[in-house]
């Protein structure tokens, strides 16, 4: 059996610590000798290779390297899938070559069904970009997926036609039926301010992004509004980004939690080779096992810390960073 395949058999059957670091060092052998850009990266390092024997010591490859090279392992098929992120006129986007889609559609419904339970449970009405308006965003073709999955009359779109909306959640709430509702945050806002009252069968998950549509406001104000406005207990959230096949999600308070294949480490600002303890903040670094063909091993820009019990938190940007993902993707 090919590695890659081994691999893919394994990244969802993890139950430890111990099984997380043997497969992350499978993969990362795998990455090394068949990722051009990262072999290329990790001996410029000049590392010692022998001496890597723990996921916290292999090399991350930042994240900027998605812009300008094809992060690959192994060469591009046939029927790759490109998914990209947004960007302003000029701006370089990264891009995210993905050679197995079944392998994403694995990843993001087996995390989805780990925190919320099965998809078919589920009414989903998003308000994201059309997945036909949008077809390169990793998240709208993960919505789009979980929609058609969901299996309810009612999921959807329904970024521009709120009004269908209001009177679909009316159904919905007579009906009792489970429902999410996810989207990017100035179009949460503007559906909260038609005083839309929702009910605990209801999961409001706000996706991020305000498009200079509305002032900016840190997350717990967001949430206070969300909840005011909306009559719930909680607003979730979902971290992912164009560059990974997995994604966390936070179910309150903006603490993140991820699924078993992937990990979450915070590295020094000053030294990003060193990482920091626990309720330090510092540079995310992440692990993502399901990037099998891409890289798994990727230095981010943002800022967060983890917390005692190893969920975490998104505290912010590096300065110099770009605007991503949903704060571009309306636009």
């Amino acid at each position: 059996m090919p590695l890659s395949k081994e691999i893919n058999n394994l990244i969802f059957e993890l139950k430890s610590d111990d099984d997380f670091n043997l497969l992350a060092m499978k993969v990362f052998n795998y990455q090394l000798h068949y990722n051009v850009p990262y072999h290329q990266y990790v001996s410029a390092l000049n590392v010692k290779l022998n001496d890597i024997t723990h996921y916290s010591q292999i090399p991350f490859l930042p994240i900027e390297f998605f812009k300008s090279k094809q992060v690959l392992t192994k060469s591009l098929t046939n029927n790759a899938i490109c998914f990209s992120s947004s960007g302003t006129t000029g701006q370089i986007t990264s891009k995210h070559y993905v050679n197995d889609i079944l392998l994403y559609e694995a990843s993001f419904t087996k995390c989805f069904q780990q925190f919320y339970g099965n998809i078919d449970d589920y009414c989903v009405l998003a308000l994201l970009p059309n997945y036909l308006e949008r077809t390169e965003s990793s998240l709208v073709y993960m919505f789009n997926k979980l929609i058609k999955d969901s299996n309810h009359k009612l999921s959807g779109f329904y970024l521009n036609n709120l009004q269908d909306l209001v009177q679909t959640i009316k159904l919905l709430k007579q009906a009792n039926q489970k429902t999410l509702l996810l989207g990017v945050t100035y179009a949460l806002l503007d559906l909260a301010e038609m005083n839309v009252e929702l009910t605990d069968n209801f999961i409001v998950m706000e996706t991020g992004g305000m498009k200079g549509r509305r002032k900016e406001l840190i997350k717990d104000e967001l949430h206070d509004i969300l909840k005011s406005k909306f009559k719930v207990s909680s607003i979730h959230s979902e971290y992912g980004m164009t560059e990974l096949l997995s994604q966390a999600y936070s179910t309150k308070d903006g603490i993140f939690r991820c699924p078993p294949w992937m990990k979450i480490l915070v590295r020094d600002v000053n030294d990003p080779f060193s990482f920091l303890k626990n309720k330090k903040t510092g540079g995310l670094n992440i692990i993502d096992l399901a990037n099998i063909n891409s890289c798994s091993f990727i230095e981010t820009k943002d800022l967060g810390r983890i917390n005692e019990n190893f969920d975490f938190e998104i505290l912010g940007r590096f300065n110099e960073s770009d605007l991503r993902g949903c704060n571009l993707m309306a636009m």
